[in-house]
């Protein structure tokens, strides 16, 4: 019987990474390959270190040669190799190996699995950190179809062989998670921080697959990614899947919405498609290499409290259905935004924004916490060549029209705002329509909770549908039906 003293608490007791390949290693049913490339077999050193190894390895190999990773798992259309497409073959190919050589007459009991890593380390000039793309392929049960687990990580650490070790023990935490909390992917996606520091590395891309995720959405994962601050920001495209950040911004121009899209309305469709007919026009942008992304930061999904799950993905199923890539981030200042584009590419970049969201961002009480303060950030803001799109608003007391020439900021910060003004970095939306600039989010929500009909005359065609359909954001059969009659 266990001994308790007077005072103890209650805590999450996290195995030891020997515990962790032991267990797994005791069990005679698990059973798999081991496939890693480019940081040295980490992953698999746990387990054999632990001992038991013979009855969980079948296999483990390091294709590190080219020549010999195309003659294994074939060449890449785009000449890469550590991309999602190759740890999928890898994964693909090791699994086929593991059905054709192990047969279930021999082996009715076991439970197959394969890891696989295709990961670049930090370079020699260490101007380039390195990333990877590991993932497991694996059964819960004999007779079990797979479940997959892939995942993107960013190495923060800048020695290779720290690298090295932090890949070891993040494939050793996903190996215990997949078989053993399979059933809490959000305490999972946790528990690869096990013996880890979020210093050591970025998971910015992760998806699930196969029965025993058969009700989770990947795109609560990906919030989970920058809720437990895993990454700053996660991308999903049009049709809802993850997409690794890297693929959507790499080499392009980009121009950013920022909202609360609750729900998205005709305002935030004006503003995006005259931005974009500008941005295009302008030199050094092409239309070719330009993409256009809504954002959603965490602070605006937490401003009545705790995230409401549900409410962000009626917000993403609003932006996807018209058509658009959706971020979500932790970035509550714009410069950040630009910092992490920046990251991706050289291309020049835009914002498209309402007036009140620029005079907020020359209020200094949002830079006290930066050494520079203000300064610091336009630096960052701006220095890429950055333009701000501007939509004009109504003032709602005195109707007047409100645009970049005579939009009041804070006193202090009248010649700051000139400067950017008169150097061309604030642009006013002229191509504008009147009737639209009186809606806001805010009062169509409300509209909506009340049961009040002529909000659907304030979304975007077709969005009005989708709210109805689904019950989005409070949405009830009542307003439904009166709209029905009144139609």
């Amino acid at each position: 019987m266990e001994i308790t003293i007077t005072g103890d608490k209650e805590f999450n007791d996290i195995p030891s990474l020997k515990s962790k390949a032991l267990r797994i290693n005791l069990n005679e049913n698990i059973y798999g390959t081991f496939a890693e490339i480019g940081a040295g077999q980490e992953t698999c050193r746990h387990f054999f270190r632990a001992g038991g190894a013979s009855g969980t390895i079948a296999k483990a190999m390091s294709a590190y040669d080219k020549d010999f990773s195309d003659a294994v798992y074939g060449a890449e259309d785009d000449g890469r190799y550590v991309t999602e497409a190759r740890l999928r073959k890898m994964l693909s190919h090791e699994m086929h190996l593991m059905e054709t050589r192990l047969t279930r007459e021999k082996h009715p009991n076991k439970i197959f699995f394969t890891y696989a890593n295709t990961v670049a380390t930090i370079d020699f000039a260490k101007q380039f950190k390195g990333h990877g793309w590991v993932g497991i392929k694996y059964q819960v049960e004999a007779t079990g179809d797979y479940n997959e687990i892939i995942l993107h990580l960013r190495f923060k650490e800048t020695d290779a062989r720290l690298q090295q070790e932090t890949l070891g023990v993040l494939g050793t935490n996903l190996i215990y998670g997949a078989f053993y909390k399979y059933n809490e992917p959000k305490k999972l996606l946790r528990y690869l921080y096990d013996h880890l520091d979020k210093d050591q590395l970025e998971i910015d891309t992760i998806n699930f697959s196969g029965p025993a995720f058969k009700n989770i959405d990947n795109r609560l994962m990906s919030l989970q990614l920058v809720k437990n601050e895993m990454t700053d920001a996660v991308v999903f495209g049009p049709d809802g899947t993850n997409v690794l950040p890297a693929r959507v911004f790499y080499k392009k121009n980009i121009l950013a919405l920022r909202g609360s899209f609750r729900p998205v309305t005709k305002v935030n469709m004006a503003m995006y498609e005259k931005s974009y007919e500008m941005f295009v026009k302008e030199n050094k942008v092409s239309k070719d290499k330009t993409v256009v992304v809504f954002e959603i930061t965490l602070s605006n999904l937490r401003a009545e409290g705790e995230i409401d799950e549900q409410d962000f993905i009626d917000r993403a199923d609003l932006l996807c259905s018209l058509g658009h890539s959706v971020m979500i981030s932790n970035f509550q200042e714009y410069y950040k935004v630009v910092e992490y584009f920046s990251n991706y590419t050289k291309a020049r970049m835009g914002l498209a924004m309402g007036v009140s969201n620029l005079v907020d961002i020359f209020d200094e009480k949002y830079y006290r916490h930066i050494s520079g303060g203000i300064l610091e950030a336009f630096g960052k803001l701006f220095f890429k060549d950055l333009k701000v799109y501007l939509y004009p608003m109504l003032d709602p007391k005195t109707g007047e029209l409100i645009t970049s020439e005579n939009l009041k900021v804070y006193p202090r910060m009248k010649e700051l705002y000139k400067f950017f003004k008169y150097n061309g970095k604030v642009i006013d939306i002229k191509d504008y329509d009147t009737s639209i600039l009186g809606i806001f989010s805010r009062e169509i929500l409300r509209m909506i909770s009340e049961g009040e009909l002529g909000w659907e005359d304030m979304v975007p065609e077709g969005t009005a549908d989708l709210i109805k359909d689904y019950r989005l954001f409070g949405y009830t059969r009542k307003p439904l039906t009166l709209a029905t009659k009144r139609k």
